[in-house]
């Protein structure tokens, strides 16, 4: 009886194993709801990013991106700051991209036109994101389909948008393997939060197609209205 008894839990065992695998490594579990969120974000418009990072243990980074398809412009932030007393430093740079014009903001309020023109122009951002192409923007969705392992966890609120967090193991990555977090939408699908452990970093994703709007610096829109 008692062979019996063990048997039949080491059944029940390997059963519920096999279920938790279907369940979240197959395409009807994680891959069907990664691939929503890729088509969710072939939508996207406009949206405000917010990345923080922590690389090592005296160096902090905070970067922002501000894209607005309607504007053909994206303004992007980079602060760093390096506490290490045999190199000390810190950096700042604020740019705002308008066509295929890049002015930087200076110490003084005022903007300056930059010195790297032509570069990736908001057009050209959201065409790839429209089109599923990835961009640095936006979370790496395809990727994380093609080479992620990927495990359902809770449901949270970030920035009062209740998600769904997804634990996943990108294969190939940093060391073999990497481990990244995702929190997806429940109602729309869209990436609100990712964590990447071997950046130590955090983004976050907010203000998805909402009428905000830049502010263009007068001789930016000049020079656009005089190129164009």
């Amino acid at each position: 009886m008692r062979y019996w008894v063990v048997l039949g839990v080491r059944l029940l065992v390997a059963v519920a194993i096999v279920g938790w695998v279907y369940s979240y490594l197959t395409p009807g579990g994680g891959e069907k709801e990664f691939q929503r969120s890729l088509d969710a974000l072939k939508q996207v418009h406009s949206v405000r990013v917010a990345f923080v990072s922590d690389p090592t243990a005296t160096q902090h980074n905070e970067v922002s991106w501000d894209l607005v398809c309607a504007q053909d412009a994206y303004r992007y932030k980079w602060h760093m700051v390096e506490s290490d007393p045999e190199r000390p430093g810190e950096m700042n740079r604020d740019e705002l991209h308008l066509g295929g014009l890049e002015y930087e903001h200076q110490a003084d309020g005022n903007w300056s036109k930059g010195k790297y023109n032509n570069m990736a122009t908001a057009a050209v951002l959201c065409r790839n994101i429209a089109q599923g192409v990835e961009e640095r923007v936006m979370p790496p969705i395809a990727t994380m389909i093609r080479r992620g392992v990927l495990q359902k966890g809770d449901k949270k609120t970030v920035n009062g948008v209740r998600c769904r967090e997804w634990n996943v193991t990108m294969r190939g990555g940093t060391g073999g393997l990497e481990h990244d977090t995702i929190c997806l939408g429940v109602d729309d699908h869209l990436p609100y939060e990712m964590t990447v452990d071997w950046q130590r970093s955090r983004t976050t994703f907010t203000d998805y197609n909402s009428s905000f709007q830049l502010e263009l610096p007068e001789a930016a829109v000049q020079q656009a209205s005089s190129t164009n």
